[in-house]
């Protein structure tokens, strides 16, 4: 399917995406709305940040909208309210030439009762978070009896968020005949399970292949020592002077600090994260996206939503827990044939985490060095140079000022007025990169605290989880755990051990009490999370005892039965 002519849509459609530019179908688009428009089985597709996927359901879904009928047909769910506002806008434009359609976004941090407004008026669509969507449904509100589409845009996030039993409230009302389209780019168990309970005749296509951005952004990494973190996002900053990009932090305090760092170092730059209100969000999303901001500090949860054209770079300032997660954010640039950038900022420990995402992704990082003061100035210094020759110059308005100006410049020659007006504009950099030191780590080097050597510095409480391999723990998921429900990516973690249907893990015995305590507010793949003191000697951990001796019962017993070589005697 070479254009959007050959899909079958209707003229109206065919004619707002011409207004908007579009001419080739991406491969979600064309397989999308080629089965929408053709059949009424319900269609999970896996699919990445920025493949076009509110196009693939937005533009077969008003084709079939009756604008005569009033009553709400088509409901679209979304994690956040920048999602669900922009969903919404780009179904507007696409709507552009179809009279009698009324598109409302209901969505959290925003007025409810004007909300309930919008939908009395009759909406046709709506788009909604699951949570305001439940608190109208709950209210009368929100009528969704009559829908004969449901769409779940990125499910796995909203179920991520911990909104599974909204979802369910939410799908529990919907008519059985309806059609559904699940949208996700991983296939969590809670998404297998959302489409076994509420999805019948299911097609399936995956077009995860196509977001890669292999031939558009370049995936490099800097290997450094953990405590040289900011100062290796400093100079890649410093070294692309028209940098326009996303820095993702793990943990909303690690997002706040890295913000605030740059904005006291004079750099364009603020935060987004989860603590903040609405209006602090809107404000600060208001400026990113007019470009008054060039550096946006943020969380995954917090960034998902955002459709922001013109990324230059993607910084990951730390990997992400999860492998997928690293094409979400990578994602964001290299759009629309352009080049976009992808760094990831790793210390000498992180080697195999970052050959977990090239597995993943099918994508291949490539190693560069930090780039040394010599090589930040050059480019500063040019950048400086073309600003100066292509600035507009109104001779009308600098001509009055001009006799003075050459009576201060008549002791200098061209060459010194020159080297005068960069030092000028200049000597930060000079006087901040002149000692400048290389801060680039060997691959074969290792931090200076050894295991050994954390653990003689640390007083380490041994924990009891209650999920394992059955769950699909992972070391690197326990890990990411632990750093969301503290808030921190900073917490020393000792020995883990992860067995078949729970597991044990030492941790800082500071962090240990904060950690039992907010833990419990959490989940795992659908799971309700707990934790308790494995060691010998406390109340609390008496079921965690019983099931490690059972385990080193076994180890030994396994043990007795074998030689150093591993074989039986």
């Amino acid at each position: 399917m070479n254009t959007f002519i050959e899909t079958g849509l209707q003229d109206e459609i065919l004619k707002a995406i011409q207004d908007l530019g579009y001419e080739k179908p991406t491969p979600i688009q064309a397989k999308t709305i080629s089965h929408l428009l053709q059949t009424e089985n319900d269609l999970m597709a896996l699919a990445q940040t920025g493949t076009g996927k509110t196009a693939a359901f937005g533009l077969p879904t008003l084709q079939k909208v009756a604008p005569a009928n009033k009553a709400t047909q088509v409901l679209i769910l979304a994690p956040t309210r920048e999602l669900a506002l922009q969903i919404t806008a780009d179904m507007q434009k696409f709507a552009k030439y179809i009279k009698g359609i009324n598109i409302v976004p209901v969505y959290g941090g925003a007025s409810i009762e004007n909300q309930i407004k919008d939908l009395k008026k009759g909406a046709q669509i709506v788009v909604a978070t699951p949570g305001r969507a439940k608190d109208l449904l709950n209210r009368g509100r929100l009528k969704i009896d009559q829908i004969n589409t449901l769409i779940l845009d990125e499910a796995d996030e909203m179920l991520t968020m911990g909104f599974k039993d909204e979802l369910d409230a939410i799908l529990a009302k919907t008519p059985q005949d309806k059609q559904t389209l699940l949208f996700s780019a991983t296939m969590s168990k809670e998404v297998e399970r959302i489409s076994k309970n509420y999805m019948h005749n299911t097609e399936k296509i995956s077009v995860a292949a196509e977001n890669k951005g292999a031939e558009t952004v370049e995936h490099i990494y800097h290997m450094v020592n953990a405590k040289h973190r900011y100062e290796v996002l400093k100079r890649i900053a410093d070294m692309n002077p028209d940098i326009y990009g996303i820095v993702f932090c793990r943990t909303r305090r690690e997002t706040k600090d890295v913000a605030a760092k740059l904005m006291s170092d004079g750099y364009n730059a603020d935060a987004l994260h989860g603590d903040m209100s609405q209006s602090q969000r809107d404000y600060v999303m208001k400026r990113f996206r007019n470009k008054q901001l060039q550096l946006l500090v943020a969380t995954d949860v917090a960034a998902r939503g955002l459709d922001v054209n013109n990324l230059t770079h993607v910084i990951n300032y730390n990997l992400p827990d999860q492998t997928e997660y690293y094409t979400h954010r990578s994602g964001r640039t290299g759009r629309a044939g352009k080049k976009g950038t992808s760094i990831a900022i790793i210390h000498t420990r992180e080697k195999n985490k970052l050959r977990d995402i090239e597995r993943a992704s099918k994508i291949r990082f490539t190693q560069k060095q930090v780039p040394n003061g010599a090589e930040i100035c050059s480019n500063q210094l040019m950048s400086l140079t073309d600003k100066v020759v292509n600035t507009k110059v109104d001779n009308h308005q600098i001509e009055p000022f001009l006799e003075e100006i050459y009576h201060k410049f008549e002791h200098l020659s061209k060459e010194e007025v020159i080297k005068h007006f960069v030092s000028t504009e200049f000597n930060r950099f000079l006087n901040y990169y002149k000692n400048a030191k290389d801060i680039n780590a060997s691959e074969n080097t290792r931090d200076k605290k050894s295991v050994k050597e954390r653990r003689n510095n640390h007083e380490f409480t041994r924990l009891f989880l209650n999920v394992g391999k059955k769950e699909n723990l992972t070391p690197l998921r326990l890990i990411g755990i632990i750093n969301n429900a503290l808030d921190s990516g900073n917490v020393e973690i000792g020995k883990i051990e992860i067995l078949k249907n729970f597991s044990f893990f030492e941790i800082d015995s500071k962090a240990a009490g904060q950690l039992v305590q907010k833990i419990g507010s959490e989940k795992f793949e659908g799971r309700d999370l707990s934790v308790e003191v494995a060691n010998p000697g406390n109340g609390g951990g008496e079921r965690s005892r019983k099931r490690d001796k059972r385990k080193r019962t076994k180890s030994f017993e396994t043990s007795k039965g074998r030689n150093r070589s591993g074989r039986r005697r």
